[in-house]
């Protein structure tokens, strides 16, 4: 059985005032993991979409060539008797400088399978374990696209620039985009395309109010 677990915020301007009406969050979860009960496992929900999430990213292109791959190596270095040195019978053999390489690394497929239901429901409950980092402003639409402009109203909102930090909005604007290409710690994700690692290791979130809605729509369907 699902239930709804609502989050309050207060909503705050660019410039760090906070207004008088507020913003709430809307999230569905199963009863068995809710805020409240003491046998919550959303824990290893959420530690399964993450390992998915970094397991995915692995290229797995690493290769290298086995004795048959190298060039070279079709006629015999010496005769196998009457030389005094050791048998031989190809100079790519993994004993060779410039030979095979033995049960070296081959790509590989890493990726892991999570379920879609299972995906967002671990994106659900790690937003309510996040809550309190969370804050929301009434519009995150800058005109600046100068970085320094964007580390002052982060600054303003409460929140170090210097901490990693992560702004979710509607759309991502241009200005905001070039703004915040040079500061390595801040992150712009769009409300429908976000993922479970860039949550879990930001210090600090900053929701604009329209994406709370999107939110809602993208994550809260089973």
């Amino acid at each position: 059985m699902a239930i709804n677990e609502i989050i309050n915020f207060s909503i705050k301007t660019l410039n760090g005032e906070t207004q008088l009406e507020s913003a709430t969050l809307n999230l569905k979860v199963p009863e068995y993991y809710n805020s409240t009960n003491v046998t919550d496992k959303s824990n290893y929900i959420i530690y399964r979409a993450f390992q998915a999430q970094s397991t995915n990213e692995r290229q797995g292109t690493t290769s290298t060539k086995t004795r048959a791959e190298v060039r070279g190596g079709g006629r015999k270095p010496w005769k196998q008797k009457g030389t005094g040195r050791a048998r031989a019978g190809s100079n790519r053999s993994p004993l060779w400088k410039g030979g095979g390489v033995t049960f070296g690394p081959k790509p590989k497929d890493y990726s892991q399978k999570i379920n879609r239901k299972e995906w967002r429901l671990s994106l659900r409950l790690l937003l309510l374990k996040k809550q309190e980092t969370i804050t929301v402003v009434n519009n995150f639409n800058i005109n600046s696209f100068k970085t320094k402009d964007l580390a002052k109203t982060i600054l303003e909102l409460g929140n170090n620039p210097s901490e990693k930090t992560l702004i979710i909005v509607p759309k991502v604007e241009e200005s905001l985009r070039r703004a915040s290409k040079n500061l390595k710690n801040i992150r712009v994700l769009q409300a429908n395309c976000l993922n479970i690692k860039e949550i879990l290791l930001t210090k600090s979130i900053i929701i604009a109010t329209e994406s709370l809605k999107i939110i809602e729509e993208t994550y809260n369907n089973a």
